[in-house]
This record gives C-alpha cells, sequence and structure tokens, in this order.
C-alpha cells in the first residue's frame, strides 16, 4: 500500500488546493490522511517480516500523476477522478483476496485498514459527481495487462533510505497538521 501512496498522495495535495468544488477538494484530503495512516502502518509493520518497502512511484504510477499536472479546472478534476476511481476499482478485490489468503495477522490488519481507506476514497471520488461508471467499469473489469517492470515500484538504490532496512528510513508521508479528515464510515455518509 506504500507503492497507492506514492502516487496518490501527490494527487490529493492539489485535488485539495485546485479541485474547483468542495467535493473534489475534499475527495483529495481523504486521498492525503487515507494515505498517510497507511504509510504510518506499513512504516511501522514493513519491518517485522523483512519487506523493504518502496521509496518511488512505478513507472505508470508517475504516468497517472503527469496525466493530471498539466491539467486545470474542470478537467483537472474528471482526470483526476477518473484515473483515481479506476486503480481503486481495480485494487480493491485484490486487498480482498490478499486479506483472505493469509495466516500473518500483520498483513490481515493492513488488509483492513487498507479496505476501509479504498472503500472510504471510493465513495468520496465519487461523490464529486465525476465518475463516468461505463468507462470505469470497462476500464477496472479489462485493463490492459501492463509488465511488472511498468507496475512494480523500483527498489531503493545502494544508499538509498530503505523503510525496514538497515539504511536509515524515508520521509513519511503525513497530512498537513490543520487537516482534519472523518472517512466515510466515520459520519455515516456513504
Amino acid at each position: 500500500m506504500r507503492a497507492a501512496g506514492l502516487w496518490e498522495y501527490p494527487l490529493g495535495l492539489p485535488a485539495m488546493e485546485r479541485g474547483t468544488t468542495a467535493e473534489m477538494r475534499e475527495a483529495g484530503e481523504h486521498l492525503v490522511a487515507g494515505h498517510a495512516r497507511l504509510d504510518a502502518t506499513c512504516r511501522r509493520i514493513g519491518p517485522e517480516p523483512g519487506v523493504a518497502l518502496p521509496n518511488r512511484a512505478s513507472p505508470q504510477q508517475q504516468r497517472f500523476v503527469a496525466a493530471v499536472e498539466g491539467t486545470t479546472g474542470r478537467q483537472f478534476d474528471t482526470t483526476a477522478v477518473t484515473i483515481m476511481r479506476v486503480a481503486h476499482g481495480q485494487i480493491f478485490p485484490a486487498i480482498a483476496r490478499i486479506r483472505a489468503g493469509t495466516g500473518n495477522s500483520l498483513v490481515r490488519q493492513l488488509a483492513d485498514q487498507t479496505d476501509d481507506t479504498v472503500l472510504d476514497q471510493i465513495s468520496v471520488l465519487e461523490r464529486a459527481g465525476l465518475v463516468n461508471f461505463d468507462r470505469t467499469s470497462l476500464q477496472q473489469t479489462a485493463p490492459p495487462k501492463p509488465t511488472a517492470a511498468r507496475t512494480t515500484p523500483p527498489a531503493p538504490q545502494p544508499g538509498e533510505p530503505v523503510v525496514g532496512g538497515r539504511r536509515g528510513r524515508p520521509r513519511p508521508t503525513r497530512p498537513p497538521p490543520n487537516l482534519r479528515v472523518r472517512r466515510c464510515a466515520e459520519t455515516g455518509v456513504a
């Protein structure tokens, strides 16, 4: 999940500032806060099973961010919502498979938190009113099959901080100190 935060967190920040509607700015807040919480959990539990967590987004994830960076106004909102909603729809069933298929209590804990976070983010993205469900459904059910090299975040390079490693720790993602987000499940809003 740290890999997802490496591109969704950077999309959440401009959505908070550049979103053209209150709903879009709220979606940005939920992305930032949700991925900051997931990042903290990944950093806490990653070292226990000896997992080296990525420090950079994958090439595919970098293209997602680049596709949104050059847009403004309603085009920014629509492009960001479409990319994020498709990605969330694709990962949602994978989280359930991982949760169901592991005996590792730490992995189950992270899967539970991830499931809650992704559902919350799907809900706020949909509330922005920009999801094209026909297009999203098609992209989720028949996505192109990119190679592992395009979808796997690069391994930390020699001398680079490694989460869960011995060479230090990269800077965590954190929400701005004044950001107070209540997830949809906490507010009763779907």
